[in-house]
């Protein structure tokens, strides 16, 4: 069977459980990401959070251009800005710059807005945030576009002749992508703009898994309408995985944390009723992994589980591996090292070549020791002494190398 090819990244958030210094958890998350680099990923998306406790960065675009001069290759995004919070011309106008800075190393994620709170102290009504969503993004990929003046009204925002000074330092501009969790709205934008979906593919705790087939499909339903096309390649599914020596030894390292997190994040900042869920208290991460929430277990086991994620969703470009911090500091960066050793490789076609120089060894072994031990023998007969017996090779069997 044809292996998909994907590229791998991190959506690192960050949620942090609270209690600790967060000067130091910025400090891992940096630290964190500049492993990512060394390791080879491919991105790493960093979120906007205001309010929780949790999340512990307000500005994604400030932790990026600290990023930036901490890394050489992997690409960063906002993981998401949230469009309703600001002016669109602020928007663009800041992730032009970060361009620059980063010599064309940025994405530009944007959503809705997720947390009540920060929508709450902004004064946003919950259901005004898709509409606002919609406005800003049509401003924002105008301003991007950079071919001409902007000018739009709206009930919150003003655009009067509005340039930006800058442009995108890549001729093909900015990766925009429009984060998608389980409704339609966003990947139809994807669609209607001809922008990047980046989806939440594992189900909240209790909840049932995003059906991906069918939200792919709004959003080529809405390119179509508008006369665009969205790739597949350009798909991003964001999933919990960690990757450990086993299963059972990696569940018990992420015990602790996915408690944490399902009970003090889901249960006491969401809302979600835990108990009522039937969840018994300990076995959080046995439940995130049988409802399809994590992907956790050895490289082999992963790869599967990746695998599947890619049949059953249709096909993606980039897998997101979420920065949840259920493991410890030590465990998260051995996970994502064991990600990147064994089951990267296994989708990138890196070990293509290998292996099929190995097969074409293996299958031609015979032949070629034989010629060599023949070489040796005639070294010997040539300079006049007896040449050893040297056992020949034993045949490949037949599927041996396959």
């Amino acid at each position: 069977m044809t292996r998909p090819r994907i590229g791998f990244g991190a959506f690192v958030s960050p949620l942090h459980p609270p209690g600790e210094n967060p000067t130091l958890q910025m400090w891992r998350d940096l630290e964190l990401i500049e492993w990512l680099d060394e390791l080879g990923l491919e991105e790493a998306w960093i979120g906007e959070h205001h309010s929780g406790g949790w999340g512990t960065v307000g500005s994604p675009e400030i932790f990026l251009a600290a990023a930036a001069e901490r890394t050489r290759h992997i690409r960063l995004g906002t993981g998401v800005t949230s469009l309703p919070y600001h002016h669109p011309f602020h928007v663009a106008s800041r992730i032009v710059q970060l361009d620059h800075q980063t010599r064309g190393r940025v994405m530009l994620g944007v959503g809705a807005g997720s947390a009540p709170g920060d929508a709450h102290m902004l004064g946003i009504a919950p259901g005004e945030q898709r509409r606002m969503t919609t406005e800003s993004l049509e401003a924002v990929l105008e301003l991007l576009a950079g071919q001409g003046p902007v000018t739009r009204q709206t009930d919150w925002f003003t655009l009067r002749d509005a340039r930006l000074q800058h442009r995108p330092v890549r001729p093909e501009g900015i990766e925009v992508a429009i984060s998608s969790a389980a409704s339609p709205h966003s990947m139809m934008l994807a669609g209607r703009h001809g922008i990047s979906p980046l989806s939440f593919a594992s189900p909240r705790p209790g909840g049932t898994a995003p059906d991906l087939a069918r939200q792919w499909a709004y959003a080529e339903e809405a390119a179509a309408a508008a006369g665009r096309t969205v790739r597949r390649e350009d798909w991003r599914l964001v999933v919990n995985v960690y990757v450990g020596e086993s299963r059972r030894e990696a569940m018990e390292e992420l015990r602790e944390g996915a408690a944490a997190w399902m009970r003090g994040y889901f249960g006491d900042i969401v809302g979600l009723p835990v108990d009522a869920l039937g969840i018994e208290p300990g076995r959080e991460i046995e439940a995130l992994v049988e409802s399809g929430a994590a992907i956790v277990g050895s490289p082999d086991e992963v790869a599967a589980g990746i695998e599947q994620l890619y049949r059953s969703s249709g096909g993606f470009g980039k897998l997101l591996v979420t920065g949840a911090d259920w493991a410890s500091r030590e465990n998260a960066k051995r996970s994502f090292e064991r990600l990147a050793r064994f089951v990267v490789p296994r989708f990138n076609g890196s070990m293509e070549g290998f292996e099929t120089s190995r097969e074409w060894v293996m299958e031609n072994r015979t032949a070629f020791v034989t010629q060599a031990i023949g070489a040796f023998q005639k070294a010997f007969t040539d300079s006049g002494v007896a040449a050893p017996q040297l056992p020949l090779p034993v045949p490949a069997a037949a599927g041996e190398s396959s």
